[in-house]
């Protein structure tokens, strides 16, 4: 027995959604505590409510945040309208899984008809289910609340559920406890459906979901004020974060924060997305809309269509996927894993199947499903997790397809094209023919979309959120995308067209004389050498890499094994692909692992994570780790296991003080004294200021340092690197980052620990010279960017590189440290 005030849970501690006791389970089945009948029983099943003889409601509740599992590890044994006993199975539910995926297993028991009750006595100790008393109840002989409420109803205008997982107990108790304030009447109206604001249970009842539409209705003394307070705090997402909602899909030319008008007018700027410059004619690729009729007479032939269309989707998408894998495309391939299991998602299916029981359409019923939640994704501050809307308007489009009889054919396409379009999706991008289509640009999406992904992988050039005029371009109109600089010239002259097909001509010669020099060391012409090293996501671009002429990989990120799956990789799974790699490696080249590196901003389905106002400074990297740390036992015991098989280091992301990096070394020390195995070395990630600014301490006790520039630059310039307006701005050449650089580079110089660059800025043609300069002795890059990489070190001295990073470091902006890379250390490769 626990008592209610000490529930980690301000809801339930301070008594919104009833009063009465909490359990600390010890057995994994949730008994009756007293005969009555079922009244409510969550959709995700973690919660029940029975009615006893008395009136009394009692609500049940496995768990804190456990509506976030969406049932998973939850089995009804009772359903509503069931008339139980004191003793019998209401729940059983998997008591190790709901403890590893939720917030805790405590498990409140409450009456929340407390206008029944005069006095209560709990239990206090151990107690056991369906035979010890836990909560004695001295009840009122008839009901304490004010009488009926008298007067005109007010009611509110329609307002939107934006709570992520509708009202459940959190949301509704607290509607209940403020409505309760008032002198009136309350109401809660969804549709027909209307139900007692005061309740708990009643609200719970309804089900309902986030986007549902409901209304407040009050009559009485207070009604006005009720129906004010109440729709301000469903606005404010009753104590919740907000999905924010809009009621219509954003066009790119109202998107907040859109790349800047460039001042001549034949230049239309963009983000680059994907880089390369191409010459060629533009084709606008506009998607036709689909006839959606909108009523429907039998629901079970609805569902049958919808289940029928589903199949035949999930078909196209396992097909498309088991091509990618077969091509080498792994990358691309999980993208359409990942689709497929959007077709799966409860909450998509749960608006859709509404709609069909409402006597709507298959085709009308999933529409409104993925259109809504593409929306809210849209309007997502992470641009990230926004990039993810176009995912499911693209997958939602191909199930639309097969209800409506539309199917598209493959696209066919001049060649020499640069595709035009509000917005490309990866269905779109995956199947180009590279000898139609040489460059993409979109007035939507963003470099981080699963688009930008693609068209990186398949080495096409694509710029997004060009201007909108590029829209109104005619077919055919001749061009110059560079996705390099994110421009789109229209019109361009005879002179400029020559000009960029010799620069096309010198890049393809230096590509081919930079490959066939690549398995030589990267050594300056006075005899300094630097190890390059891969960036990798698997066992295939380890393959890959070696055959560039990666010496070693610096970093191997774990996440690929933790995405598009509904349980978290076994740690013979891992231990399996991280052998794969070592092995692929031989154990002469150093592989450096680094641990699950997620967040709020990219969380995973079966790690339920707190809603962030702001997850870039919430709960990620190492912290989400150590805050799970049998998640993070299970991954080093791996990582440790497959270092038999080679040189393998492990590494930390996210690392912001000394006590983080020390409870994750004690933990990497206590998993490897249990197995009996040699130490690894273990470094961290510099991807925050404080990192860099202590680095002389942690140089002391860490085995190496590796700078992840790309979050190392935006925070330490606070900005978003993919915010469309601030993306230009956020630059690793930025003298305040290089100060942060060269702290690190010098604190582990002075203890002797090696410091290697892992982010974009190692790939940077006008960054290697200066990262050189600094001493850092390792840089990893993407796989097809090590030729080049390499074969520019070997043009380079280091005196003169040192000379431009002394001269850098005094700079005063990034233009001034780009001007002076280019004036002291004339670049091969054109820009």
């Amino acid at each position: 027995m626990i008592p209610i005030d000490e529930v980690p849970d301000p809801v339930f501690a301070q008594r919104m959604v009833g009063d009465g006791v909490s359990l600390d389970p010890i057995s994994n089945s949730l008994l009756a505590p007293c005969a009555g009948r079922i009244v409510q029983l969550h959709p995700s099943g973690h919660a029940v409510t029975l009615l006893s003889a008395e009136g009394i409601e009692v609500l049940m509740h496995i768990g804190l945040d456990t509506v976030q599992l969406k049932g998973q590890g939850f089995t009804a044994r009772a359903a509503v309208g069931h008339q139980v006993n004191a003793g019998d199975p209401l729940i059983d539910f998997d008591a190790e899984y709901v403890a590893t995926h939720a917030k805790s297993l405590l498990t409140p028991i409450l009456i929340t008809s407390l206008e029944r009750v005069k006095a209560m006595t709990p239990a206090q100790g151990t107690v056991t289910a369906g035979a010890d008393t836990i909560l004695e109840l001295t009840l009122v002989t008839a009901p304490r609340g004010r009488g009926p409420s008298i007067g005109d109803a007010v009611t509110s205008g329609p307002l939107v559920i934006s709570n992520a997982s509708g009202l459940h107990a959190r949301p509704a108790a607290m509607l209940a406890s403020r409505a309760k304030q008032f002198n009136a009447e309350v109401k809660l109206r969804r549709r027909a459906d209307e139900v007692n604001a005061r309740s708990v249970v009643s609200i719970m009842g309804l089900e309902i979901n986030r986007g549902d539409s409901i209304e407040i209705v009050a009559t009485g003394a207070e009604a006005a004020d009720a129906v004010a307070a109440l729709s301000q705090l469903v606005g404010e997402g009753l104590g919740e974060a907000q999905d924010v909602t809009t009621p219509a899909r954003s066009t790119a030319s109202e998107v907040p924060g859109a790349a800047a008008r460039s001042e001549d007018p034949h230049l239309l700027a963009g983000i680059p997305a994907s880089p390369g410059i191409v010459v060629g004619n533009t084709f606008q690729v506009r998607h036709d809309e689909l006839r959606v009729v909108e009523d429907a007479n039998d629901p079970r032939v609805e569902r049958k269509a919808l289940d029928a269309a589903l199949d035949r989707a999930k078909a196209e998408l396992d097909v498309l996927q088991a091509r990618l894998e077969g091509e080498g495309a792994g990358g691309k391939a999980a993208i359409f894993a990942a689709h497929r299991e959007l077709l799966d998602d409860p909450d998509l299916l749960t608006i859709a199947a509404g709609a069909i029981e409402q006597g709507k359409s298959a085709a009308f019923g999933w529409q409104t499903a993925f259109v809504q939640h593409a929306e809210r994704l849209s309007m997502l501050k992470n641009e990230l997790l926004a990039a993810r809307a176009n995912d499911l308007h693209d997958v939602g489009r191909r199930v639309l397809q097969k209800l409506t009889g539309v199917e598209a054919a493959p696209r066919q396409y001049p060649t020499e094209t640069i595709l035009v379009a509000e917005e490309l999706a990866p269905s779109d991008t995956a199947t180009l023919n590279p000898a139609q289509v040489l460059g993409l640009c979109s007035t939507a999406g963003g470099a981080s979309s699963h688009v930008a992904i693609l068209a990186r992988s398949l080495d096409v050039p694509l710029v997004v959120g060009i201007d909108t005029r590029a829209l109104d371009l005619p077919d055919g109109t001749p061009v110059i995308l560079d996705g390099t600089k994110g421009t789109l010239r229209v019109n361009p002259s005879t002179a400029d067209i020559a000009r960029i097909h010799q620069v096309q001509d010198e890049q393809a010669h230096r590509r081919l004389a930079d490959q066939a020099h690549t398995h030589e060391p990267a050594t300056t012409l006075d005899g300094h050498r630097i190890e390059v090293a891969a960036n990798i996501g698997g066992v295939a671009d380890a393959e890959q890499g070696l055959a560039l002429g990666a010496e070693a990989v610096g970093l191997l990120r774990s996440e690929f094994l933790f995405l598009h799956r509904a349980t978290p990789p076994t740690e013979a799974e891992q231990q399996a692909v991280y052998t794969d790699v070592a092995r692929a490696l031989g154990r002469e080249r150093r592989l450096i692992i680094r641990t699950l590196d997620v967040g709020g901003d990219k969380p995973l389905p079966y790690l339920p994570l707190p809603r962030e106002d702001n997850p870039f400074l919430g709960e990620r990297g190492i912290r989400v780790s150590l805050n799970r740390p049998e998640l993070l036992r299970a991954q080093l015991r791996a990582i440790l296991g497959a270092a038999r098989e080679g040189r393998v280091s492990v590494m930390f992301p996210m690392i912001a003080t000394l006590d983080e990096w020390r409870a994750a070394r004690r933990i990497l020390e206590e998993e490897r004294q249990r197995l009996g195995v040699p130490p690894i070395e273990a470094g961290i990630m510099v991807e925050v200021a404080s990192a860099a600014l202590m680095a002389d301490h942690f140089a002391r006790e860490v085995d190496f340092f590796s700078i992840g520039t790309n979050d190392l630059t935006q925070y330490t310039l606070a900005m978003d690197r993919g915010h469309p307006r601030l993306a230009p701005h956020v630059d690793g050449l930025s003298p305040a980052v290089l100060r942060l650089i060269d702290m690190t580079v010098r604190a582990g110089r002075t203890h002797g620990k090696w410091t290697g660059i892992c982010g974009g800025l190692a790939g940077d043609p006008q960054a290697v010279p200066l990262l050189v300069g600094l001493g850092v002795d390792e840089l990893s890059v993407s796989v097809p960017a090590i030729p080049a990489v390499k074969a520019q070190i070997r043009r380079l001295r280091l005196s003169d590189c040192r000379a431009l990073a002394d001269a850098a470091l005094g700079c005063a902006s990034v233009a001034e440290v780009r001007a002076l890379v280019l004036r002291l250390v004339p670049l091969d490769a054109p820009s």
